[in-house]
């Protein structure tokens, strides 16, 4: 027979329903050495460090947003009180951070959030996050490429002052304005792309530093200024708050957005030198140096101008020239035009990289896998990114989609911190192995054919724990003691119980459900404004029960001690867990919720597609379709009994 009793091969044979749902939750082994080495892909280089991976976050995080983003916020939600809406957000980035630290050290391949949710969660949700991982770098770069024509033409002198085959030109009949000007700097990142990742990642970090520079010139020159005047945006009657705390809060749920894109140093993981120690740091120090520059420049000017009197739409360059300094436009419009050439580069660089993962695990077709022997990066997959994000950007008008974007980070946000909560409490106990490693498993199990199988070992040990934790005798006084009290007797058996691993996981599971139907149903009553205000609340407690319990049940227990060797250990550890990851869960969920209907449904309409594409391709192509599962325990005897002579 196969590996004994506690061996799972899923071939997905059997009945078809249970089949189905098997597919969905099968989950993918760390990639380790071992695995490596016998895998028939070429890997990609190994080739940044922590310098390239400040670049790449960087880049990919600071937008022309920016340049906009401080003018809307402060005239409509935060006023004078910008600074600690970005501040806040930054901390509320920085929870989603230290969950993607400590999964891209431990488990440094490419793929990011698809390839943690393939290994903490399941099949079913890795693809679904993958799928929308597509959108979002799809149309993201798309809307980048089409915002940097009209920042071109205004430093030519107008919209009408681009070249004739840059401008942009509406097709008579169908009401279309094409923009050749973003399909081709689309080309040229792509084409660049090509060439490797560590010739790219030198060019966006020269057209990053361009950027910081021109943000250093605002702090600078404003902040001289603002001396100069006695910075009156700050001497309001209206006070630092002028829309309150809830304003100031407002505020930082709207500039969260703007630290999308760390997330790009994640996707590079295969491609790092020392990823245990590079990849926490390139991620840590990225969001740091943003947030320090969008505190200080609007810092700066919100209090150079009143927030009342910011232009909506150009608020750094209008501050300087109501104090007489127009030619500082120039120097913002530059800065504008190098932050979206980064962030178009840090929207293309992520999308071949999660195409490729998505192959080499069988869900897409092999072509999206292949890497280039020469270049050493995903030649086929950038280039079909590069050409259908050139087609959407000189096309369509992509504004009304760019809400899309955000559903796919922050479903990637939420599924990452779910995933911490997985690997510390409940990590995958059985591996999946090749069943052409069938006569290796033979072999191993026949050792223990004397005696019981491995399952039944374990098996056996579980019961013997059961035995003891319905044992009368308290864990933590010894059998000769008695004890009379009966309420001490029932808390040292609930104790034992909890420190039994088969019912510490199982609470653990449960605890962890617990806490996402929690979130699902306080977010959600606290977003809703049609609920009267009774039904209202009382949703909201039930929703905040059940987040509290838990988190208070997670609290108590113990984590796994699997997760000490859980993938490559060395790297970054995340604190303060439970708490950080829920309160990541609590912010993505909160922000998804009120992303509005609209997204919402052309999101589920994608969504849709994509979920038929599994069933249609993925599913039956996976990777994991004829594996055997195996105690983690059991697996290096495994492999070391296929190099091993047999007797």
């Amino acid at each position: 027979m196969g590996f004994l009793s506690d061996t799972q091969n899923d071939n997905g044979n059997g009945n078809c329903a249970a089949g189905g749902f098997m597919s969905l939750v099968r989950r993918k082994q760390v990639d380790s050495d071992r695995a490596k080495t016998s895998s028939s892909h070429h890997h990609l280089a190994k080739a940044l460090t922590i310098p390239h991976l400040i670049a790449i976050g960087v880049g990919s995080t600071i937008g022309a947003g920016v340049y906009i983003l401080v003018g809307t916020v402060a005239r409509e939600h935060s006023g004078p009180a910008l600074t600690f809406s970005f501040l806040i957000a930054g901390i509320a980035a920085a929870l989603s951070a230290f969950c993607y630290a400590e999964l891209a050290s431990r488990c440094p391949s490419a793929g990011s959030a698809y390839h943690y949710s393939y290994i903490c969660v399941g099949e079913g949700v890795a693809w679904l996050i993958g799928w929308a991982l597509i959108l979002e770098y799809t149309i993201g770069g798309s809307a980048v490429a089409r915002g940097i024509s009209p920042n071109l033409a205004l430093l030519f002198g107008g919209a009408d002052s681009l070249p004739m085959f840059l401008a942009r030109h509406t097709i008579p009949g169908i009401d279309v304005v094409v923009d050749p000007c973003a399909a081709i700097l689309v080309f040229v990142v792509t084409g660049l792309l090509c060439v490797g990742i560590k010739e790219s990642t030198f060019v966006q970090g020269i057209v990053t530093a361009a950027n910081i520079c021109a943000m250093i010139f605002v702090i600078v020159a404003g902040g001289y200024l603002g001396f100069k005047t006695g910075w009156p945006g700050y001497q309001l009657q209206s006070g630092y708050f002028p829309f309150g705390a809830d304003g100031m809060l407002a505020g930082a749920s709207t500039v969260f957005f703007s630290y999308i894109g760390f997330d790009s140093v994640a996707s590079t993981a295969e491609e790092v030198k020392n990823p245990q120690r590079d990849l926490p740091m390139g991620i840590g120090l990225a969001l740091s140096i943003c947030c320090a520059l969008y505190m200080l420049v609007s810092a700066v000017i919100v209090g150079l101008v009143p927030y009342f009197a910011m232009d909506p739409d150009t608020p750094i360059s209008s501050a300087f020239a109501s104090h007489g300094c127009n030619w500082a436009a120039y120097i913002v419009t530059i800065g504008a035009c190098t932050a979206l050439c980064s962030t178009l580069m840090g929207s293309i660089l992520p999308q071949p990289r999660i195409l490729m993962a998505m192959a080499r695990d069988g869900l897409l077709p092999s072509f999206f896998s292949e890497v280039n022997k020469k270049t050493q990066v995903p030649l086929k997959s950038t280039i079909v990114t590069g050409i259908l994000a050139a087609l959407l950007a000189f096309f369509m008008d992509v504004e009304a989609l760019s809400g899309m974007v955000s559903v796919g980070t922050l479903l990637a946000f939420t599924m990452v911190a779910i995933s911490v909560l997985i690997l510390r409490y409940i990590p995958p106990d059985v591996v999946p192995i090749p069943s052409s490693l069938q006569e290796a498993i033979d072999s191993v199990s026949s050792k223990y054919r004397s005696t019981t199988s491995l399952v039944d070992s374990d098996a056996d040990d579980a019961d013997a724990k059961a035995v003891t934790s319905e044992n009368p005798v308290p864990v933590l006084v010894s059998k000769e003691t008695t004890l009379e009290d009966p309420l001490l007797d029932k808390v040292a058996v609930q104790l034992n119980y909890f420190t039994n691993e088969e019912n510490r996981r199982t609470i653990a599971g449960w605890a962890i459900t617990c806490t996402c139907i929690g979130v699902l149903i306080l977010t959600s009553a606290a977003s809703s404004r049609t609920l009267i205000s009774t039904y209202r609340y009382s949703i909201c407690g039930v929703g905040g029960v059940l987040l509290l319990s838990g988190l208070i049940s997670l609290t108590w227990i113990d984590q796994d001690d699997a997760r000490h060797s859980f993938g490559h250990t060395g790297g970054f550890i995340c604190p303060f867990v439970p708490l950080l990851p829920i309160a990541s869960v609590l912010i993505n969920v909160y922000l998804l919720i009120n992303l509005g209907g609209d997204t919402w449904m052309r999101v589920s309409v994608w969504l849709a597609i994509g979920a038929l594409v599994y069933a249609l391709y993925g599913r039956n192509h996976s990777s994991l379709q004829n594996v055997i599962y195996v105690p983690a325990a059991h697996v290096d005897e495994i492999y070391d009994s296929i190099s091993r002579p047999h007797p």
